[in-house]
């Protein structure tokens, strides 16, 4: 965050430390930073590795740019929105574009920390899927790197969590949507988010009747 300040102070930033920050001076940023500077904290602990550095710029509402990155293994994924997602190590640069789901097997996303009944009723209706395990913001990553199809997440987020993952999945040609399959938005009056998925191909969460199925399950 120091850094972002030095090189940017006229964008303001948003994260966990300044959550508190209230709306009616929040609703008139028109560009700011979401910041998670530990995102995975069972991870960290579990010394798995897989716990990253979450960035986005968000411009209105919708993230514009993202970087998520691995401190234990010096990688880094990056997205402009408007130009692509790509995966960084050692100095190289490898494009990241998401994979259709093979027919009768989808590759589910599910978390190392957060296990879920509700998960397990909504895999269950699938017609065939193969597990992908991920910590923290790798989830994201995963989907965007064509390694995994799907990703549902039932539980709730802050949004410095899921921004930065929002732009690289959506610049790697998949999306993010809610239950009612609408994109998520940032800045909002409660920076909690609700339920989403996280598709290589929003027409086949339709097509496939997830959402209609997401939105049958309840939550509370």
């Amino acid at each position: 965050s120091r850094a972002l300040k030095a090189h940017y102070p006229e964008i303001p930033i948003l994260s966990e430390e300044g959550k508190e920050i209230d709306y009616a001076r929040r609703r008139k940023w028109t560009r700011f930073w979401l910041v998670d500077p530990l995102d995975g904290t069972k991870e960290f602990i579990k010394r798995n590795g897989e716990f990253t550095v979450n960035i986005a710029l968000v411009e209105g509402h919708a993230p514009i740019w993202g970087m998520i990155y691995i401190p234990v293994r010096a990688v880094a994924y990056v997205a402009n929105v408007n130009q692509g997602a790509w995966k960084i190590k050692d100095g190289k640069r490898q494009s990241l574009t998401v994979k259709r789901p093979l027919e009768g097997t989808v590759r589910v996303i599910k978390s190392r920390s957060h296990p879920s009944p509700q998960l397990e009723a909504l895999l269950e209706l699938l017609p065939g899927y193969e597990v992908v395990k991920r910590g923290s913001s790798l989830k994201f990553c995963a989907v965007a790197a064509g390694e995994a199809d799907f990703y549902p997440r039932l539980g709730p987020t802050w949004e410095w969590d899921t921004a930065a993952g929002q732009a690289i999945v959506s610049a790697a040609g998949g999306a993010m949507v809610d239950f009612s399959g609408k994109t998520p938005r940032y800045n909002k009056p409660n920076l909690i988010n609700g339920p989403y998925l996280v598709g290589s191909d929003l027409d086949w969460l339709k097509k496939a009747g997830i959402l209609e199925r997401a939105a049958s399950l309840k939550l509370a």
